[in-house]
């Protein structure tokens, strides 16, 4: 699997009450996820997203285990979200509903460009191109299907 997107860089920490606030969630319109994910963050940072690939500091995804923070980047437009490290309940969850996560300790640099490769292990930002960490087959399958339940669908 290969894409490409522009880095928005977060810092370490980033929570899912911080990804998508809990008084957003009592609706089940993702429309209104994507308008204000990020957004105690940083108001601003929505729009941004669409296209993006976050490039963030370790332990993405840390608190609860809502299922729509990883929804709710992948519905703004996030491409992938590079760490160091991801909580364990929303890595399952990103690959789960097909948004690609790559554990990379990059440095970011706002806007400049970001290309993947997860087939072929790597990561170029800014020409340079660096080694990362291989999801397994089966992860790579579920991405490449879409998602979990994409990939069952295939596999019945």
């Amino acid at each position: 699997m290969q894409g490409r997107g522009t880095a928005v860089c977060l810092p370490a920490d980033i929570d899912t009450d911080l990804i998508i606030a809990g008084r957003y969630l009592r609706t089940k319109d993702r429309s209104i996820w994507t308008t204000h994910v990020l957004e105690d963050l940083d108001p601003a940072l929505a729009p941004r997203l669409k296209g993006a690939v976050i490039v963030a500091g370790k332990n993405f995804g840390c608190g609860s285990s809502r299922e729509q923070a990883a929804l709710a980047l992948r519905e703004a437009g996030v491409v992938a979200v590079i760490a160091p490290s991801f909580a364990r309940i929303f890595f399952r969850n990103a690959i789960n509903i097909g948004l690609p996560l790559i554990e990379s300790d990059l440095a970011c640099e706002e806007g400049s460009p970001v290309i993947f490769d997860l087939s072929g292990g790597w990561v170029d930002t800014g020409g340079k191109r660096h080694t990362i960490h291989p999801l397994s087959p089966r992860m790579q399958e579920i991405l490449y299907a879409g998602g979990l339940v994409e990939y069952w669908r295939a596999h019945r």
